[in-house]
């Protein structure tokens, strides 16, 4: 293997400015070689896509530099292209005209465009589809002519943000092995490609290396190698050996209470956000692990059998883990006795428990204490979301906010007036007159 590719020394990026600057990663250290795939890997929020845009020179990054063969970027990196989520075709234009956007960019003459477009589509799989329009395509093949326009400019760097996540299930695999094929056999002038992914198994079945990254603020917190063999089994005992490990790592392990909880917003130290799951979601969950025949189930084992995504799923340990209903350990999580007396209670017995536990979150003490001390016990929703818009990003904040109500009035401890984004302490709700 080369020197480095590229190297990330001390990279911290701050989005807002005064006092509603908002850290999306923070003191990133990073090495990337020629002839590696590698996998960046995290929750929704952790940074992943900035990261990928200061290594592409979209943006430059608030402290700490990205070298690239060994010299600082400046500008947009003319050896990079990056394949997005969204296939982002111009709708007007056939499946070879598309591609030979790309070529023109390049300077290419214009009878020379046609034959290296033809000979691209040729390579991704897609010979007799030129005069076809996007919208004639599907999902698979539309984002196939994004691959053959990105690799139209001949990159030295391929970087892929989410690019398989659109894509149904078997379109997705067929994609994955197709570019796979095209790496290893050396059919593309690539020299190293970096895939932004919230999906462990996709990182696992393509990647050299998996960087996990956690968020709050985004950083990194392991480089996993991939050793094994291609083509990867999925269920082969080392394929699934590598997965828990990974799984391990982003899952983390329970830490006493007051590290769990955090702190309240505007208190020095980490303010935890509250996960994207639903009470009855959460519920749900907590029903299936008390019915598990066993005390403890491998993390990533509740992707199958839930028939749930990565990101999910994780989420969902770490409200269980939040609330105290389970612990997780070396990859596993067991529920605790009050997680078991939750899912066995009824549906007033549940809302109690919830209401108890939320209360010692320092998020909802926060809140709680706001409103009593407010007029008439009442906030508007934007005096909230502005407040948490020092702890977190502006749409983070306004998520928070929701979940915050969504939480509270389960809990029967908040209400919330739609029609006048007003927040409520339950007993402060107006009576209509």
């Amino acid at each position: 293997m080369a020197a480095h590719l590229l190297e990330l020394q001390g990279v911290t990026h701050q989005y807002g400015s005064g006092s509603r600057r908002f850290t999306a990663i923070e003191d990133i250290n990073l090495t990337m070689g020629e002839g590696e795939f590698v996998a960046l890997l995290g929750p929704s929020g952790c940074g992943k896509s900035t990261l990928l845009r200061i290594i592409t020179g979209l943006i430059r990054p608030t402290h700490g530099q990205m070298l690239y063969h060994g010299a600082p970027l400046t500008g947009v990196n003319p050896r990079a292209t990056m394949v997005f989520q969204t296939f982002a075709l111009f709708p007007w234009l056939t499946v070879q005209q598309n591609v030979e956007t790309a070529l023109k960019a390049r300077g290419i003459p214009p009878e020379q465009r046609a034959a290296q477009a033809v000979d691209l589509l040729d390579m991704v799989g897609l010979d007799g589809f030129e005069t076809a329009f996007p919208r004639e395509l599907s999902g698979g093949m539309r984002q196939k002519v994004g691959f053959a326009r990105a690799l139209a400019v001949e990159p030295e760097l391929l970087c892929l943000d989410e690019a398989f996540s659109a894509l149904d299930v078997l379109s997705a695999d067929s994609l994955r092995g197709e570019l796979l094929e095209l790496w290893i056999d050396n059919r593309i002038p690539t020299k190293a490609i970096l895939m932004v992914t919230h999906n462990i198994e996709e990182a696992i079945l393509m990647a050299d290396r998996v960087i996990v990254m956690d968020k709050q603020p985004g950083r990194v917190i392991a480089d996993q190698p991939v050793s094994l063999e291609r083509p990867r089994a999925r269920k082969s005992p080392q394929f699934l050996n590598v997965l828990d490990q990974v799984y391990a790592t982003l899952a983390g392990q329970t830490q006493p209470e007051h590290i769990e909880l955090g702190v309240a917003p505007g208190e020095a130290g980490r303010t935890r956000a509250l996960p994207g799951v639903s009470p009855s979601e959460l519920a749900g969950f907590l029903e299936f692990l008390d019915e598990m025949p066993n005390d403890r189930i491998d993390v990533y084992r509740l992707e199958q059998e839930l028939n749930l995504g990565t990101g999910q799923v994780l989420l969902l340990t770490e409200a269980a883990e939040l609330l105290s209903f389970a612990t997780i350990a070396s990859g596993d999580i067991a529920l605790t006795p009050l997680g078991e007396t939750f899912a066995a209670a009824g549906i007033l017995a549940r809302k109690e428990i919830f209401a108890t536990r939320i209360r010692r979150m320092p998020m909802f003490k926060w809140l709680l204490a706001m409103l009593s001390a407010a007029e008439r016990g009442q906030l508007d929703r934007d005096v909230v979301r502005l407040a948490l818009e020092l702890e977190f990003s502006p749409d983070e904040a306004s998520q928070q906010v929701d979940r915050a109500i969504q939480w509270g009035r389960y809990a029967e401890l908040l209400a919330y007036d739609d029609n006048t984004e007003t927040i409520y302490q339950e007993s402060a709700v107006p009576v209509a007159g």
